[in-house]
């Protein structure tokens, strides 16, 4: 008995070619990811070069606070100069450097000075106070 396989089948299609579009998912999947290793890694860079910039406000409040008041013409220039640095904070700021300053005006042109009396010491300190960065 001879058998046949030359038998037609109608429900089964050809095979046909299927397009592979998984090399195109990952470029792009690695595109990402690169454009956002680049985007931290300039976030990080910019935030330890930030850290490092010279702040003069900050250091102006630091010479502030560390103000040896016992040399009081010495000390009424410095409050002077540096106050500034802060006056324009706000108009509280302007009003009492505004006060400061003529209350350190007695003490600067002259050639010999007294020390501080207990009122201005404490229009310094609370103004020394009110200076932040």
């Amino acid at each position: 008995m001879q058998q046949n396989y030359d038998i037609p089948l109608h429900d089964i299609k050809p095979i046909i070619e299927v397009q592979e579009y998984s090399i195109y998912y990952f470029f792009a999947l690695v595109a990402v990811a690169v454009l956002v290793a680049l985007g931290v890694i300039f976030l990080v860079l910019r935030w330890f070069r930030g850290r490092k910039r010279f702040n003069l406000r900050k250091h102006h409040q630091r010479l502030l606070k560390e103000l040896d008041i016992s040399d009081a013409k010495a000390a009424a220039y410095a409050l002077t100069l540096y106050g500034e640095t802060f006056a324009n904070d706000s108009q509280r700021h302007t009003q009492m450097y505004a006060n400061l300053v003529a209350r350190l005006e007695g003490y600067k042109y002259k050639k010999s000075v007294e020390s501080f009396d207990s009122e201005t010491l404490s229009y310094i300190n609370i103004y020394k106070e009110m200076c932040d960065v």
